[in-house]
């Protein structure tokens, strides 16, 4: 499964996304040209810009000058590296300052490289991939504390830091909905002493795999709960959104098509519980919370289905 991890995260490396930050546009156009083809560029003309643009869309990598007017380069830089959520992202200066004080003067605020301008495109370029390739491989050995290791998905650590950063985030950037799904696998207990524990753990890695298959979206989170129960987080997404995405998991597992001859279906299937709620009243323990009660809501409707809560406030979105 490492090996697998580790070649998806490298993989995404000409996706990435990078700030270049200079109050001069003409300079960031200039990197721009160098960059278009191969990254997805943001940009920023002062200090403060940069912070907010890396606290919304959170860039792989940052390219920044150091003059600039108000806040400079500098400061900007130490701002990031003191703000756990933004913190590390790299930063690379790209300077017109050749002192020896200047350069030290970037070490000490935080930054992994700085070139010189005027720029070379071909140094640009090899400095930048060999950033996101160190970048990359820390976030792969960083990810690694929150993959459960039976199923591959994440682990109940990672969902409960997620739907924490989901809710900040969704309130920053003033987005509407946040819906969680709760799943559970039906009689898993008959399963594993029909079939043997083996066999269960293979039936929850398969599950686990279709569940990732049907949420499509990147910023879908499928995280394994505890046992045999499952949570899928989906960012900016209203009750409509949530259903459509539970009946995508019902019909997901039910097409793996798993003997379970101890249930009235004959093969494996779920039961899914839903909660949503505005962004700006989100809080995770009342969703998951609300998400549980309708789980136990489809089991007692005979399973095999989904039930979710009605947003009281869904009219404010």
């Amino acid at each position: 499964m490492s090996d697998v991890m580790l070649e998806r995260f490298l993989t995404t490396l000409g996706k990435a996304t990078i700030l270049v930050v200079d109050d001069q546009p003409i300079n960031i156009q200039l990197i721009f040209s160098i960059l278009a083809d191969d990254y997805h560029v943001l940009m920023a003309t002062s200090g403060q810009q940069a912070l907010q643009v890396c606290r919304d869309s959170m860039p792989d990598l940052i390219l920044m000058d150091v003059m600039m007017p108000e806040m400079d380069g500098l400061q900007t830089c130490q701002a990031i590296k003191a703000d756990k959520d933004i913190a590390t992202i790299p930063v690379i200066f790209v300077t017109g300052l050749q002192q020896q004080e200047n350069e030290d003067a970037c070490w000490q605020a935080g930054a992994v490289d700085f070139i010189q301008k005027p720029v070379n495109a071909n140094t640009l370029l090899h400095r930048i991939k060999a950033h996101l390739t160190l970048k990359q491989q820390a976030d792969f050995l960083h990810s690694l504390a929150y993959i459960d290791g039976l199923t591959g998905v994440f682990n109940r650590r990672y969902l409960d830091n997620s739907i924490d950063t989901q809710i900040a985030i969704g309130k920053r950037q003033q987005k509407a909905m946040l819906s969680v799904l709760i799943l559970d696998i039906d009689h898993f207990k008959l399963f594993n002493d029909k079939f043997g524990h083996l066999a269960g753990d293979e039936a929850l890695r398969k599950v686990a795999k279709a569940l990732k298959t049907a949420c499509c979206r990147p910023s879908d989170l499928v995280a394994r709960y505890g046992g045999e129960e499952f949570m899928v987080v989906l960012p900016n997404t209203d009750e409509e959104g949530a259903a459509v995405v539970a009946i995508k998991l019902l019909e997901a597992v039910a097409e793996l098509n798993i003997p379970h001859p101890k249930t009235e279906y004959g093969m494996v299937t779920i039961s899914i519980g839903g909660a949503t709620k505005t962004y700006a009243t989100a809080v995770k323990d009342t969703l998951t919370t609300q998400a549980d009660q309708q789980l136990y809501l489809a089991k007692q409707s005979g399973r095999n289905c989904f039930r979710q809560s009605i947003s009281a406030d869904k009219s404010t979105h």
